[in-house]
């Protein structure tokens, strides 16, 4: 499904959520923001549209998704129960305050996408700076981000387990294989 006519509530302005909000707009998202910084805000009101809130308003905004691209730890006990969305996908690192909190993000039905599965763009992209790698081979790797997420979230529909567990198992199997890899050729 596409974004337009989806609702976002984006938590911070800055570097990231700022580019964030102006290819939501492209996509047809609608946006309500936060940020510290009032020029911040200022910004991403004026050049996308989006309407502001007070920085601890954001969670109580109705919204498609709620997007943490500032601090981490935003998902917590004061937190978790006002979230009024169906998503939590953001840029924002370590966003569960504890595991707990993915959690109860999954028994209140909402889909949480691991952040650092999201952010793995940025590891893309020191790995092909250090390898010398092509932009377009970092973006095909970036690009694999999505298909990543969608198996994240189908073992956690087959296991019956919050996604940020299935992604840690993910993790783990993808360790493993390379170990034992590397067990085979060292």
């Amino acid at each position: 499904d596409g974004l337009a006519g989806k609702s976002v509530a984006l938590q911070g302005c800055g570097s990231v959520g700022y580019h964030l909000a102006r290819l939501l707009v492209a996509e047809g998202a609608d946006i309500t923001c936060t940020d510290i910084d009032p020029q911040r805000v200022k910004r991403v009101v004026e050049e996308c549209g989006a309407k502001a809130v007070a920085p601890d308003a954001i969670y109580d905004v109705r919204a498609s998704i709620f997007a943490p691209c500032a601090l981490g730890a935003v998902i917590n006990d004061a937190t978790v129960a006002r979230l009024q969305v169906e998503i939590v996908a953001g840029a924002a690192n370590n966003q569960l305050a504890e595991d707990r909190h993915g959690d109860l993000l999954e028994r209140r039905g909402i889909t949480y996408a691991p952040d650092y599965v999201i952010n793995g763009g940025g590891l893309i992209n020191v790995n092909a700076e250090l390898h010398g790698w092509a932009p377009e081979r970092a973006r095909s790797k970036a690009g694999e981000i999505y298909d990543t997420l969608l198996r994240v979230f189908e073992i956690a529909r087959e296991e019956g387990i919050p996604s940020y567990r299935a992604a840690d198992r993910l993790a783990e199997q993808r360790i493993a294989a390379i170990a034992k890899v590397r067990r085979n050729f060292v």
